[in-house]
């Protein structure tokens, strides 16, 4: 094999990377969205939480969280870009990067 040694700094350093950067302000902004579209509680909206299974969100639901997502974060979410969202994380991330 070739390449850096594989050290306990660098195994971290990797590990550390891969976690997703949550900013708290931000995440606090689409979180109070989705309290008030879904009509659930501020600790269902977890970035683990499925919209489906945990938090009993319809079709219907999810596209006026986007409504209220883009006007709040002044963006816009072409519908293609929702499929495969399946978790309060998914869609904060897909958010996120349009900022």
């Amino acid at each position: 094999m070739t390449g850096p040694p594989i050290t306990p700094t660098s195994l971290a350093h990797r590990h550390h990377r891969k976690e997703p950067a949550v900013d708290q302000e931000l995440f606090n902004r689409f979180k109070k969205c989705a309290v008030e579209v879904l009509s659930v509680s501020e600790d269902q909206v977890v970035p683990d939480a499925r919209f489906g299974d945990d938090l009993d969100a319809d079709s219907l639901d999810l596209v006026e969280l986007v409504m209220a997502l883009e006007e709040e974060f002044d963006i816009a979410v072409p519908e293609e870009e929702l499929e495969g969202i399946e978790t309060v994380g998914q869609a904060y991330d897909l958010v996120a990067g349009k900022l």
